[in-house]
């Protein structure tokens, strides 16, 4: 990704004007996509949310150059009826100024904001991964935020670690001894043991556990998730919340032990769950994983890689963030990936490809132009 060709803010605007108005039939992966304001859509690492005939892309607001990596304005929103054509709705959750002691004070990191609504109370809930400014990766929290209205604006509410106390559904032996990195910390990028020796699980038994790169999911029965990259990045977590939405209740999963599984997208289809998920590479792209599971709390069984004709095996040079159902159009999902540009923040692009089916897996090929309707 280094190699492509890096624009200003003031290039981006003006490419994005000579796009021409709105109006679009087709999506263009990889592209600059302007919006109503004939700026291009700033909402990366997104999540969607279809709320009375509208959809809603909710995304990190980067900012120009490196610095623009970190959290230095907040959530931006965008809404659509057709999915080519998004209309600016503003920040809706907005960071807090610089110094002001706040968990999401600018300059955090505030990654992959997900939101969805609780049909029992109405609110629309809002997760995120956080870390408190200068510390790097280490806080490996999870933000709440809420809202009475899907455009917000969204009141921050806390940050915390999944389950403090709790055991996973499918919980070892060796967790509940001595853990060898109690007092250790790692890059979470690979380990010198693996989960399960080191037993990170029991490690943050007590605090809570790690969550850095997730997602949330909705269930038929209105049951909410919390899918998130755990135990140093090598496990990931399967999580209920609360009826609320605000919490969790305790009773989750670990999955993919020692697999490093990060940016997870989860969906269902025909009573079976998805999972698609990258490896951890940082910034760079690496080839994508998925799996399937008739139950949520598994067995999962991995599928390899969806991407069909990926020659480089870089997810078309992208990272998944989600999976969308497109409403209206049985067994119709796309899938939504970021191009990141770590060297200018704000010249992140969007890959979005229709997803196809051969069987209980799900396969992914690149297309230059394409839209629903073919």
């Amino acid at each position: 990704m280094k190699s492509r060709i890096t624009f200003t803010l003031a290039a981006l605007m003006l490419l994005s004007a000579c796009a021409g108005p709105s109006g679009n039939r087709y999506f263009f992966p990889g592209e600059i996509w302007p919006d109503n304001n004939h700026v291009h859509i700033n909402a990366h690492g997104g999540g969607f949310l279809y709320d009375k005939g509208v959809y809603y892309w909710f995304g990190e607001h980067k900012t120009e150059g490196e610095n623009g990596n970190l959290a230095n304005v907040g959530v931006h929103c965008y809404s659509s009826r057709d999915l080519y054509n998004w209309t600016d709705e503003g920040i809706v959750l907005a960071v807090m100024p610089p110094s002001s002691g706040s968990d999401i004070e600018a300059g955090c990191i505030l990654e992959r904001p997900k939101v969805i609504k609780n049909g029992k109370t109405g609110k629309y809930v809002m997760w995120f991964h956080l870390e408190p400014k200068g510390k790097g990766y280490k806080g490996a929290l999870s933000g709440v935020a809420i809202s009475d209205n899907v455009t917000g604006p969204y009141t921050y509410i806390k940050a915390v670690r999944p389950n403090a106390g709790h055991y996973p559904v499918n919980v070892l032996d060796i967790h509940k001894g001595d853990s060898p990195a109690l007092h250790l910390s790692f890059d979470g990028g690979s380990l010198p043991a693996n989960a399960d020796t080191l037993n990170i699980l029991g490690r943050d038994m007590k605090s809570g556990q790690m969550a850095r790169d997730m997602t949330l999911f909705v269930d038929d029965d209105g049951k909410a998730y919390h899918i998130y990259a755990s135990e140093e990045n090598s496990t990931l977590h399967i999580a209920e919340l609360s009826d609320d939405y605000l919490s969790h209740t305790g009773k989750y999963g670990r999955f993919f032990v020692g697999r490093f599984m990060e940016a997870p997208a989860m969906f269902k289809r025909e009573g079976k769950y998805y999972l698609m998920m990258s490896g951890c590479t940082g910034w760079r792209p690496n080839q994508a994983r998925s799996a399937v599971s008739d139950n949520i709390f598994g067995e999962w069984k991995e599928l390899g890689d969806p991407c069909i004709g990926d020659t480089t095996q870089t997810t078309f040079h992208s990272q998944s963030t989600y999976i969308l159902p497109v409403q209206g159009k049985p067994d119709t999902y796309i899938y939504i990936g970021d191009r990141w540009n770590p060297q200018n923040a704000i010249d992140g692009r969007y890959v979005w490809l229709p997803i196809t089916f051969e069987g209980d897996r799900f396969t992914i090929r690149w297309n230059d132009k394409w839209k629903i309707e073919e």
